[in-house]
């Protein structure tokens, strides 16, 4: 088998090069017409439509050509005045085009970055935490406050609304501010049960979300276990005062507005307006008390 193929192969090997030198004879070859052929190539009428033109009918084309090109032109009016060209227009430098790109880029990046800075700075007409939000009618809110164990919680405010009684105004108007206590004497001003105190959410010792207890009817934070009562005055904990509020208003319509974008300080430590104690187990471990 293996001489078979070894023939085989060397007879493919000696038809290709016969093929090669074949192909390379005809590439190369070089003959010359006999006089038969071309005495029939003259008198054939397509190749002498194909024969090139004569040298006295080219003569013939280029005489005609510039008659044709010195033939008059009608320009049609006088010319148009000249108007020289700006001086500074012309004399515009390469560095010079780039120093003023480069200064109106700059111009554009600076004037983008003081609109947007005003854009953030803007009060904005939204509702939302930082604007005032009018939070609902007074004895509607004081409706959803006791179904909810004493603590509504507002989170487009950032806030808790609780439940403030009238037996205590007198003492609140000798330690609250004006803007405190238009929510908290709301109670006596529209024939109510109660006013109402918003607060601020977190807690003014390191800034925790201080959640209510309902067991108790306290605030606890389970940050460090600071505690204040249902209004948001400290009963004990680590906390430097009673929680944060915010400025309230009632409209003439007996609705509670909310100014979320102004926190008074809670009240210090010692005050306890409403005399309120734990009504039940703590949530969080206990904190001693100041």
């Amino acid at each position: 088998m293996i001489y078979v193929a070894l023939a085989v192969l060397a007879v493919l090997a000696v038809v290709a090069v016969l093929a090669a030198v074949r192909r390379r004879q005809s590439d190369a070859a070089i003959g010359m017409l006999s006089r038969e052929t071309r005495s029939r190539d003259r008198s054939s009428a397509v190749l002498r439509a194909e024969a090139p033109p004569t040298g006295r009918e080219v003569e013939k084309a280029a005489a005609a050509a510039r008659a044709g090109a010195l033939a008059p032109i009608d320009t049609g009016g006088p010319p148009a005045p000249y108007v020289p060209p700006d001086p500074e227009t012309i004399g515009v430098s390469r560095r010079q085009f780039f120093n003023r790109t480069i200064v109106m880029l700059m111009s554009l990046s600076l004037s983008g970055f003081g609109v947007a800075c005003i854009a953030f700075l803007w009060p904005q007409g939204a509702s939302g935490f930082g604007s005032k939000l009018k939070v609902g009618l007074v004895s509607d809110l004081l409706t959803e406050i006791r179904d909810n164990s004493g603590f509504l919680y507002k989170p487009e405010g950032r806030m808790w609304l609780t439940e403030y009684p009238n037996g205590s105004v007198e003492k609140a108007l000798a330690t609250y501010t004006p803007g405190e206590l238009a929510g908290m004497t709301a109670g006596h001003e529209l024939g109510l049960d109660g006013g109402i105190v918003a607060l601020y959410q977190k807690c003014p010792h390191l800034g925790c979300r201080v959640p209510e207890c309902v067991t108790s009817q306290w605030f606890e934070c389970p940050c460090h276990g600071s505690k204040y009562n249902q209004v948001g005055e400290k009963r004990g904990g680590p906390a430097p005062r009673g929680m944060d509020r915010f400025a309230t208003e009632i409209t003439a319509d007996g609705s509670l507005v909310v100014d979320t974008g102004t926190i008074i300080q809670g009240p210090p430590i010692g005050t306890n307006t409403t005399g309120q104690e734990a009504e039940g187990p703590a949530c969080i471990g206990q904190a001693t008390a100041h």
